[in-house]
């Protein structure tokens, strides 16, 4: 019988986002942040991934919290998904966001993986990382010398790749104050499993006084290598009054920017994903719109 022995490497504990951030450069690129660890660790036991070193971000203190001004939520990395999806905070001022994270895996795993380790991971099946998309959120990022802040169109890059350099750690995710007359909604396809998203999508639409869709942001995960905004989705959404037609014809359009880029697995074949991306885009849109 076989068994699955990680690869050795150096374990730190650092006491502050300086300290992981020296620590980061010390390795240039051979050590991966450790956060609520559920997505990492498996990878490191099947030796999928072979850091030199996982540095533990669990000691460091002020990672963790939720808090709502005029410009918006501001959430630290190392929220968990319970801490958001039980906050009323959340639930108030981005519903969606609280609603995703009550939809991620088990109860164990809402209790200890965190918002930041989702989407520094980008896992191609994970959940938040359209719903942030969806909120058009900023992510504020550190090294040992500054920061600097990250639109969230530009961080998801490509498989369990983002925009963060290898000195770098994902500190605070900032979402903007939802307009009025603005429906929120997140469905998924999930994996029986795992609750992992086999196809998931993501809406935010702002309707006018009239009826009239003002904005749109629309997101998919779980269908490609990496969560992306559909992009012609909403363009089709925008400027209409959104009837089931017009949501029809746009959700067909949801597959578009991943184009020949859908995933195909033991668990649903691209054709799969392709047909379901449209299925379910339609059913958020809708109950978005509903929401309104």
């Amino acid at each position: 019988m076989t068994t699955n022995v990680a690869a050795s490497f150096q374990y730190h504990a650092p006491s502050s986002v300086e300290e992981a951030c020296r620590l980061l450069a010390k390795y240039k690129g051979g050590a991966k942040l450790l956060a609520g660890g559920h997505s990492l660790l498996p990878l490191v036991k099947l030796r999928l991934a072979t850091p030199e070193a996982l540095i533990d971000l669990s000691r460091i203190k002020g990672l963790s919290y939720v808090k709502a001004g005029r410009k918006g939520l501001a959430i630290g990395a190392m929220t968990t998904y319970y801490d958001i999806e039980s906050s009323d905070v959340v639930k108030k001022a981005a519903p969606v966001l609280a609603d995703a994270a009550a939809q991620v895996a088990d109860t164990q795993v809402r209790n200890a993986g965190t918002l930041g380790g989702s989407l520094a991971h980008s896992d191609p099946a994970g959940d938040l990382p359209a719903v942030v998309l969806a909120l058009g959120a900023e992510l504020e990022v550190h090294t040992a010398r500054g920061s600097r802040t990250i639109s969230v169109d530009n961080f998801f890059r490509d498989l369990l790749t983002t925009a963060l350099r290898p000195n770098e750690v994902l500190t605070e995710i900032r979402i903007p104050p939802l307009p009025a007359r603005t429906g929120t909604a997140y469905v998924k396809l999930a994996n029986k499993a795992s609750h992992y998203a086999v196809v998931g999508v993501a809406a935010v639409v702002t309707l006018d006084k009239a009826g009239v869709c003002a904005a749109a942001r629309v997101a998919v995960t779980g269908a490609g290598p990496h969560a992306v905004r559909a992009k012609r989705t909403e363009r089709i959404l925008i400027g209409k009054k959104l009837s089931a037609l017009v949501i029809r014809r746009a959700a067909e359009r949801a597959g578009a920017e991943i184009g020949d880029g859908f995933n195909s697995d033991i668990h649903a074949s691209a054709e799969y994903r392709a047909a379901m991306t449209i299925v379910f885009a339609e059913r958020a849109l809708t109950e978005a719109v509903g929401r309104v």
